[in-house]
């Protein structure tokens, strides 16, 4: 017996050590110096043009902050994540400095005054142009600045700290006067979270439908609900030279928006009860119009919460929505309201109705327009124009129609698929009007509209171009497009009618600047950037738009680089890397559209799969997976089998091109494409291995619907067992790095999704490893944590790919 007794306890020793061994954490690595030097290299400076185009202010920002910067005190409720000492968002990226450029003598200057360290956000010019506004976040609270362009400098304008939890809310009302939130208490006053709670948390339901997205970070306790009123609970305030007034009382404002002659505020305010079900932005709210003082002019509206949504993407609330002002008129509000319940499958002539209300707001409301589909939006010109747009997510159609404002006539300009790029004629150009809001500008004396599209894709790829759409014949002219060879989209139309334009143009060279174009003089472009090179290791590699068809006659491509030097005759076959994100179609030759430029200079982010061209690897991203509604069904019907042919597509053409060795293919993505690669490896002997990262692999945790699948899990169980990677987990034994941040906040990519499927795969057998990195969310961001990210990555390629056995 005590033989028994101690074999027992050896073999538990050896468990526990062997658990231990497999479990603990390993400090944090750095990937090749090469990789580790790309995802450090200084980006280029934003760049933001004043309305004249007289100044550009340039702002710069670091690489990626510190996880020990993650890792800062946070709330996490109402769909929100607050530092709690500051009354600010607890995850930003901050601008680090700022420094202006006089386009006309090309001389730069250095913003004096800004407070070190700059941790800058929220840049707001004034109405003239000559001021701009920023928020400065420390560890105390955020306060204001504004940056004269006359002195060059910035001075501190505010006397209480800014409460942005809900938003900025910057608002110039004039040149010299700003409208914003503020905190009422120190954040220091917070409600502490008492050892005993009143009781346990009770929801319930009696009876009413209330479906709802899997949202994260939602209210959880009544205590959750006491911080979320204590920080989003702010005082509007008038800031004129620095001397502060207070509008109204204190609120929890969701939204402040002035009436285009800024004697009005609509106001959107917050009001209990808070909801468990969803985030800050659908709690119950009372839409109100006040005056400048804060007093209440008209009760507009009282919004229920919106955790009673029916299900089904086009499916809406039975209630106003959408309220907005109409930026030709001093004070005329806009809102829309189904005509069919909110039910878009009911048999009804027209599903919206879009009504106005004007100034004095004591009349009732007119009608406008009713529309055939859901009602998208407005966009605003004169009395004789406006632009309508409609349309259906569940087909992916869109209408625009023009509207005269005036005598009420609505007619069709274009319709077409959200997923045919080749048909999209662009979107209007816009100036500034009396009011100083942008509207549609015409040209030709009112016959045309300027179309911009900065996408402009082709057979050819992508070449943005400058159109004219005439409004009586609906033909779009283009008069300007990106030449081949290079990328090159018009950022800002400087005039409108001298067809003065602002481009930002880039090659697979030439590092992306910024010039003044004239389409009318033809003179020779004027540079006014020239930024350098951020990734000078990455001369020499080769970058192509490859082109290629499934077994099912599907057209596909991809951009397929190489590393440098590398010359297939002598070198042989690489290894590959393949990374792609699915999307649905319900037209085959809408997902055949070519998409993307070869002619885009190289530029990497922490998400790229292009680190390891370097490493001497094929890596063919962007690599097309579309998914193709087929036979009358709808696209995720065949789902898994479409994922195969894709994959096979991709392999086969990238071993005909002779640079990818069969035997030795990875592939990988990110959210749904992680989703993607897990589904590969379960359903298919395809890749040496496969990178997973921030997926979703059960789908059953997400049943009212995922991505463009509106079907719930109750309407259709087995295509939500079939399409999750995860019950097929014992077929996975192609080795998988799964890789997920530890504060995903991501609808439906909750952390449990690799925790649950590493452990699936890991008591089936199979080859895996699960890496959390802490404090990241669904974008990830700690240096530490993404140079290890990389090492993972890299260390995983090398070992079941490049040197496969």
């Amino acid at each position: 017996m005590i033989k028994k007794l101690h074999l027992y306890l050896w073999i538990a020793g050896a468990c526990i050590s062997l658990q231990a061994a497999a479990q603990d954490a390993v400090s944090y690595r750095t990937p090749p110096k090469e990789i580790a030097d790309l995802l450090l290299a200084k980006p280029t400076p934003g760049v933001s043009i004043g309305g004249k185009a007289e100044w550009i202010l340039f702002s710069e920002r670091n690489s990626y902050p510190s996880v020990e910067e993650l890792a800062m005190p946070e709330y996490r409720i109402a769909g929100l994540r607050l530092n709690p000492n500051n009354y600010s968002p607890s995850r930003q990226t901050y601008i680090n400095n700022f420094s202006l450029k006089n386009i006309k003598s090309n001389q730069t200057f250095p913003v004096t005054g800004l407070p070190t360290p700059l941790f800058a956000g929220n840049v707001s010019w004034n109405p003239s142009q000559n001021k701009i506004a920023f928020t400065q976040t420390t560890q105390k609270g955020v306060d204001l600045y504004i940056i004269d362009l006359a002195t060059k400098k910035a001075t501190k304008t505010n006397k209480t700290y800014l409460n942005v939890v809900l938003g900025s809310g910057i608002t110039w009302l004039n040149d010299n006067t700003l409208i914003y939130r503020t905190a009422t208490k120190p954040a220091s006053a917070a409600p502490a979270k008492p050892l005993m709670p009143k009781g346990p948390t009770i929801q319930q339901n009696l009876g009413k439908a209330a479906p709802s997205v899997t949202y994260q970070d939602l209210i959880k306790s009544p205590f959750d609900e006491q911080l979320f009123e204590f920080f989003a609970t702010s005082q509007l305030v008038k800031n004129t030279a620095g001397t502060e007034t207070p509008i109204g009382k204190p609120a929890i404002y969701g939204s402040v928006s002035l009436s285009p002659d800024k004697n009005y505020m609509l106001i959107e305010t917050i009001r209990k009860p808070f909801s468990y079900l969803v985030s800050a932005f659908g709690f119950p709210s009372t839409v109100s119009i006040t005056d400048l003082t804060g007093k209440t002019v008209k009760v507009i509206a009282e919004l229920p919460s919106s955790e009673g949504t029916p299900s089904g993407y086009d499916n809406a609330q039975n209630v106003p929505h959408g309220f907005d002002w109409r930026d030709d008129e001093a004070a005329t509000l806009v809102w829309s309201k189904p005509l069919d319940s909110g039910l878009i499958k009911k048999d009804v002539p027209y599903h919206d109705a879009v009504y106005a209300l004007s100034a004095p707001f004591t009349g009732t409301e007119k009608e406008l327009f009713k529309t055939k589909t859901r009602f998208r939006g407005i966009q605003w010109g004169d009395a004789n124009l406006a632009l309508i747009m409609e349309g259906l997510r569940s087909k992916q159609t869109i209408t625009v129609s023009r509207y005269n404002p005036t005598t009420g006539a609505v007619e069709e300009l274009y319709s077409r698929n959200q997923t045919d790029a080749y048909g999209n004629p662009g979107s209007p150009v816009t100036a500034k009007n009396k009011y100083g809001r942008q509207v549609i500008k015409t040209v030709d004396n009112g016959t045309k509209l300027l179309l911009n599209n900065p996408v402009g894709s082709s057979e050819k790829g992508d070449l943005p171009f400058l159109a004219k759409f005439d409004l009586a014949t609906k033909k779009n002219e283009i008069i300007w497009r990106s030449a081949e060879g290079t990328f090159e989209y018009v950022s800002e139309v400087i005039d409108p009618d001298k067809l003065v334009l602002l481009t930002r143009k880039e090659s697979q060279k030439l590092v992306p600047n910024y010039f003044i174009k004239n389409l009318i003089l033809r003179v020779a472009d004027r540079p006014i950037t020239d930024f350098s090179n951020p990734y000078p290791s990455l001369a020499g590699i080769t970058k192509e738009k490859i082109s290629y068809k499934r077994a099912d006659g599907v057209d596909l491509t991809g951009d397929l680089y190489l590393p440098k030097g590398y010359n297939k005759e002598k070198d042989g076959p690489l290894p590959a890397l393949i990374w792609a994100y699915p999307r649905e179609f319900n037209s085959a030759a809408d997902a055949a559209q070519i998409r993307g430029s070869k002619d885009k200079f190289t530029t990497i982010s922490w998400a790229s799969p292009i680190f390891w061209v370097t490493r001497g690897y094929a890596v063919l991203d962007n690599a097309e997976m579309p998914i193709v509604a087929k036979d009358g069904k709808k696209p995720n019907d065949t789902f898994v089998d479409q994922l195969q042919l894709n994959a096979e597509a991709a392999i086969n053409k990238l071993a005909d091109l002779g640079v990818g060795d069969k035997k030795r293919m990875a592939v990988g993505g990110h959210s749904y494409g992680a989703f993607m690669t897990a589904n590969l490896l379960a359903h298919t002997n395809l890749f040496a291995a496969g990178i997973a990262r921030s997926g979703a692999y059960n789908r059953t945790l997400t049943p009212f619907g995922f991505q463009n699948e509106e079907r719930t899990y109750w309407q259709a169980p087995q295509l939500y067992y079939e399409m999750s990677p995860f019950s097929y987990a014992d077929k996975i034994k192609t080795p998988l790095l799964l890789i997920h941040g530890d504060s995903d906040d991501n609808p439906g990519t909750f952390p449990i999704n690799s925790e649950r499927l590493f452990n699936a795969i890991k008591g089936a057998g199979g080859t895996t490893r699960f890496v959390f990195l802490p404090y990241e969310a669904h974008s990830y961001r700690g240096k530490e944590n993404l140079l290890h990210m990389l090492w993972e990555q890299d260390q995983w390629l090398e070992k079941y790919v490049k040197n496969k056995k």
